[in-house]
C-alpha cells in the first residue's frame, strides 16, 4: 500500500495543511511508490544524497500548485527522462507585484498532492516563504537577454527578476539533471533556459509543449479566475494566433496580419498587452522573416483575468 511521507523540522504533523483524513484516502490510492512531502533543507540534501548515491537521475517539475493537465504531462515526460521525480510546490511572493494576485493565488494542496500519488511521483519539495527568503536574504539575480525583449517584462518589469532568483535556488536545492518548463510561458522558458547556461548548472532545461483545453484555450492555473461568459470568449487568443501563423507561413505581411490579429482579439472583448512575432530562439524582433523562425506571442486581459499563450509559425 502506498503512503504519504511527511519529512519536516519537528513533530507538528498536521502542520501540512492536509487533513487527516485526506491523508487516509490516498494511503488508499494505487501508487506503488512512496510520495515524500519534503520542508526542510537538511532533509532535501539527505534524499538527493540517497538518490545519488545509488546513482540514480533525477528530473524537476518546478510549479506553484494549484495543479493542472498541464503540470501532469510534464511529470509525465520527466518520468521518461530521469529515474526520479521531485515536484516542488512554492506561490513565490518575489515574482508578484503588489497590485498582483498573491493572496488570491489558487492553493489546491490536498488536491495536488493526491494527483501526483496517482502519477507516481516520488517526491514533493515544498518549502515555506521563510525557507526560501529567510531573514536577511539579500541577493536577486536580474537577467538580461531574452528578460529585457518589450514583452512580459514591458507588463510586469518585476517579475524576472522573481522568476530567476527562485528558479535559481531550487536548481541549486534540487540539483536535478533535467527540468521541466512548459512552452505555455514562452519568454520564462528562454530566460530559464539562458540562466541556467550562464551561471553553469548541471541541470538541463526541458521545454514541453503546450496543453490545451479541447477548444483551444491553453491550460493555466488562473483559467479558474475566469466567469462562464470570459470562459467562452477566451479561446479566441488561440484562433487568432493560429490564423496569423497560417497567413504568415503563406507569405502575408507580417506587421499587417499581426495588426490584422490586434484588432480581432480586441473584438473579442480582451484589453490586449501584446501580440508580436519574434524570432523563435532569441525573441528579439523579426529582421528576416522570410528565413528566421518565428514564435507568436499573446498577452491579454479578459475581466480580471489575464491570459498568455504563443505559437510557432
Amino acid at each position: 500500500m502506498p503512503k504519504l511521507i511527511i519529512n519536516r523540522a519537528g513533530a507538528a504533523e498536521n502542520a501540512t495543511g492536509v487533513p487527516a483524513l485526506q491523508l487516509v484516502k490516498m494511503k488508499s490510492g494505487l501508487s506503488k511508490r512512496h510520495l515524500r512531502v519534503i520542508r526542510t533543507l537538511p532533509n532535501l540534501r539527505h534524499a538527493i544524497a540517497e538518490l545519488r548515491a545509488r546513482q540514480r537521475t533525477v528530473a524537476l517539475v518546478p510549479t506553484m500548485g494549484a495543479l493542472h493537465a498541464g503540470h501532469f504531462s510534464l511529470v509525465k515526460i520527466a518520468q521518461r527522462r530521469a529515474d526520479r521525480i521531485i515536484v516542488s510546490i512554492f506561490v513565490n511572493p518575489t515574482q508578484f507585484a503588489p497590485n498582483e494576485d498573491l493572496s488570491t493565488y489558487p492553493r489546491t494542496w490536498s488536491a495536488d498532492l493526491a494527483a501526483l500519488m496517482e502519477l507516481k511521483a516520488d517526491a514533493v519539495w515544498a518549502p515555506s516563504v521563510e525557507t526560501m527568503y529567510p531573514e536577511g536574504f539579500a541577493t536577486r539575480i536580474v537577467p538580461e537577454g531574452p528578460a529585457t525583449v518589450r514583452l512580459e517584462d514591458a507588463f510586469r518589469p518585476h517579475f524576472f527578476a522573481g522568476v530567476a532568483t527562485v528558479v535559481a535556488k531550487l536548481l541549486i536545492q534540487c540539483e536535478p539533471d533535467v527540468a521541466m518548463f512548459g512552452e505555455k510561458d514562452y519568454q520564462q522558458l528562454k530566460v530559464v533556459t539562458r540562466l541556467a547556461r550562464d551561471l553553469g548548472l548541471r541541470t538541463r532545461i526541458i521545454g514541453a509543449p503546450v496543453v490545451r483545453e479541447k477548444d483551444g484555450l491553453a491550460l493555466s492555473s488562473r483559467n479558474r479566475y475566469l466567469t462562464p461568459e470570459e470562459r467562452a470568449a477566451a479561446p479566441a487568443l488561440y484562433r487568432v494566433l493560429k490564423e496569423c501563423a497560417g497567413r504568415i507561413r503563406a507569405g502575408g505581411p507580417v506587421e499587417a496580419v499581426l495588426d490584422d490579429g490586434r484588432a480581432a482579439i480586441t473584438r473579442a472583448g480582451f484589453a490586449l498587452d501584446y501580440l508580436d512575432a519574434r524570432n523563435a530562439e532569441t525573441l528579439a524582433p523579426l529582421a528576416a522573416p522570410t528565413v528566421e523562425p518565428i514564435r507568436l506571442l499573446v498577452a491579454a486581459r479578459i475581466g480580471t483575468t489575464r491570459l498568455i499563450d504563443n505559437l510557432r509559425v
